[in-house]
């Protein structure tokens, strides 16, 4: 068995020998699995760097980064620490530091991080970003206009600068410029819905009830999952006495967002408004779960239980108020009522009792406050507050208890947060087409419900129980967790005993192939699908896998080389056109051949669509999603790909109804595109 393993270690291997890592390759590999998201994998490949070369910088800087995605701020901002005492002058990792120091609310040593990294690199838009929303959260509103006047002259048309100056100003009650920086993020972005979010809540305020609507239409247009904007435009509707759109409203934002308590509660109160009495106390009930200690929600339901004819339960809700707003005469005068039905005498002329002192007190104090001046100041407050139908959720005053729920100011429909990912540029690009299928073991859970994707010759071998687990098929990978890693890494070592004893089972290659795929090791991946190729010419999954690793392996350089492009424009954009060209060309060979060998294996077709439109050959990727849904009626993705495909050429009205199939098939992403490129 040792002679086994080292044999093993020597041949198939060599750049993964114990001791004597590659660190260059390990490094590879972990940002490959970085990159595609697999944060678990990466951190265990950056282990060994750091072990074997503890004075390098990038395994540092790098499992910070996967640490920060896996919300491990602590261990972040602590790797991000170690990478800057061995290398100070690199930029991302001040500002991975100072996300984690955001995330921990630890905003002055944010700002340092910041101010350090722009001297370093000071048209940065990310650090600038992040910069002045520091600032913001620490009420430093002048210093936060610098830096987003700043900001918007390194990129005068990025958008979100517009929305957060437009924050700042209202907080510094400066509405028309505000509304003049919302104006122009809607001008600079149409088809984000922020803009129009935010402009409308301003016109909310302004009392602009008609044109917020409008504006809440469109944002609702463009972010159609978004509960807050219903929230919001119900108000509208309300203050327009439209009380059928609002409670639709209400209806729309708790389908989105079952726990949301303004939707309950202001849903509960339209519904005592029309009679809805029974449905309005399950409202109640579910705002009281929430938060039991909500008086004006209890007071509220004790009034419908007493219409409902629960006398015993309004008594209760009405003593709880009581008890903690005492002089609440209006709670006296409903405890009253109550008692009174359940034939309790005594306790009614208590509670009367009771209403009759306070207004002897409140005549009295109104008497002695005649003789103070600014005192027709505070009654004039008091009217405007008595005036208003709604109040803020941190507003306590029981007498507002009948008034719909708005958000308070710290609450605002913030459209935006800190960049921590992405280049900037390619931020607010979400339309994209749904990515290849591959063979794994792994798929994330979705709340939509996907087309099965099933093929009989995997089906055979789940069947004969030819893998550890059931193999899928899908384009939706789960990253994997620490078991699931170590798992694989043992099933590699095991496997490579197995290929020892039989080189000429395709099977085992393939096998192996596999769990270098799931570990993100793509070179040995290839190398055991060529492998597996080269002892059995016919068996089409290692090619069809072969091709998937290949076309990963090169969005993940292209990827390295556009980061390059930016240092070196003219190396970068060399080895992007260079990869373009040639290695697009090898994935195709493979796929082309999967067809060949498998002509009913839809998920060749579907692959190479995805790979004619990466190549721009939109003509023929056409022509595959034809095939793909003529053999596969119900193929969700092809559809949707379909669609954006026509869209790209111009073929608006094919496009829109293909994704418009799609979204019935279950992705939920094309109606959101449905109503981009629908005026």
């Amino acid at each position: 068995m040792k002679i086994r393993k080292l044999l093993f270690l020597l041949l198939f291997v060599p750049n993964l020998l114990m001791a004597q890592i590659n660190t260059d390759r390990v490094m590879a590999i972990a940002r490959n699995a970085l990159y595609f998201e697999d944060y678990v994998l990466s951190i265990q490949y950056f282990n060994q760097v750091v072990s074997a070369k503890p004075y390098l910088y990038e395994p540092y800087f790098y499992r910070g980064m996967a640490k920060f995605y896996l919300d491990d701020y602590v261990g972040a901002e602590n790797d991000c620490n170690m990478a800057i005492d061995r290398n100070p002058f690199v930029v991302g990792a001040y500002q991975i530091r100072g996300l984690a120091r955001i995330r921990q609310q630890k905003y002055t040593e944010a700002i340092r991080d910041y101010t350090t990294a722009l001297r370093l690199d000071p048209e940065n838009v990310v650090l600038w970003h992040n910069l002045s929303l520091c600032h913001m959260q620490q009420k430093e509103y002048e210093q936060a206009k610098e830096d987003l006047n700043r900001l918007l002259e390194v990129a005068p048309r990025y958008a979100t600068a517009y929305l957060m100056r437009g924050e700042v100003l209202l907080n510094e009650k400066d509405t028309t410029q505000a509304l003049m920086d919302y104006d122009k993020a809607i001008e600079l972005e149409k088809y984000e819905p922020g803009g129009w979010s935010s402009r409308a809540l301003v016109k909310l305020k302004q009392g602009k009830y008609q044109e917020a609507e409008e504006d809440f239409d469109q944002a609702i247009r463009l972010s159609v999952r978004n509960a807050s904007n219903y929230i919001n435009r119900a108000l509208a509707r309300f203050h327009q006495n439209n009380l059928r759109g609002a409670m639709s409203d209400y209806d729309l934002a708790l389908d989105i967002d079952p726990g949301n308590f303004m939707g309950h509660y202001n849903r509960g109160l339209l519904r005592a408004q029309v009679g809805d009495d029974n449905r309005a106390i399950e409202d109640f009930d579910f705002v009281l779960n929430i938060d039991p200690d909500d008086m004006m929600a209890t007071y509220n339901r004790g009034l419908l239980r007493s219409q409902t004819g629960d006398y015993k339960g309004a008594i209760m809700d009405f003593s709880k108020v009581l008890s903690v707003y005492p002089e609440f005469t209006a709670g006296y005068y409903q405890r009253a009522e109550a008692r009174r039905k359940m034939g309790d005498t005594r306790g009614a002329q208590q509670d009367e009792f009771a209403i009759m002192r306070a207004q002897i007190d409140r005549l009295n104090q109104s008497s002695a406050n005649t003789s103070k001046q600014g005192a027709g100041k505070e009654d004039d407050a008091e009217k405007e507050d008595a005036a208003s139908t709604t109040r803020k959720r941190s507003d306590k005053n029981v007498e507002n208890y009948h008034k719909l729920v708005i958000a308070d100011d710290t609450e605002g429909n913030r459209t935006y947060a800190n960049d921590s990912r992405g280049r900037v540029q390619d931020r607010n690009v979400t339309i994209k087409p749904e990515g290849m299928f591959v063979f794994t073991f792994y798929e994330r859970s979705t709340d939509m419900k996907r087309t099965m994707h099933y093929y009989r010759y995997v089906d055979e071998l789940n069947h004969n129980r030819t893998f550890y687990r059931d193999l899928l098929i899908t384009n939706n990978e789960a990253p994997l967790d620490a078991n699931q890693v170590n798992l694989h890494f043992a099933l590699i070592d095991q496997r490579s005993a197995d290929i020892v004893a039989n080189m000429n089972d395709p099977m085992r290659r393939f096998m192996r192939g596999l769990d270098f795929y799931l570990v993100q090791d793509f070179s040995n991946a290839i190398s055991d699908y060529t492998q597996c190729i080269l002892v059995d010419d016919t068996f089409f999954p290692a090619y069809f896998m072969r091709a998937v690793v290949r076309f990963k392996q090169f969005e993940y350089q292209t990827a390295e080389n556009q980061a390059q492009q930016t240092s070196n424009p003219l190396v970068g954009q060399l080895k992007v056109d260079k990869m373009d060209t040639m290695d697009y060309a090898l994935v195709r060979k493979d796929l082309d051949k999967v067809i060949d060998l498998a002509p009913d294996f839809v998920y060749g077709y579907y692959n190479r669509a995805c790979l004619l439109t990466q190549m721009k050959e939109y003509r023929s990727a056409l022509a595959d999603y034809d095939k793909v849904i003529d053999m596969k009626p119900d193929f969700a993705e092809a559809y949707y790909n379909r669609g954006l495909t026509h869209i790209f050429l111009g073929n608006n009205r094919q496009g829109i109804a293909d994704l418009s199939k799609a979204g019935e098939l279950g992705i939920a992403s094309a109606y959101n595109v449905i109503k981009r490129f629908t005026e």
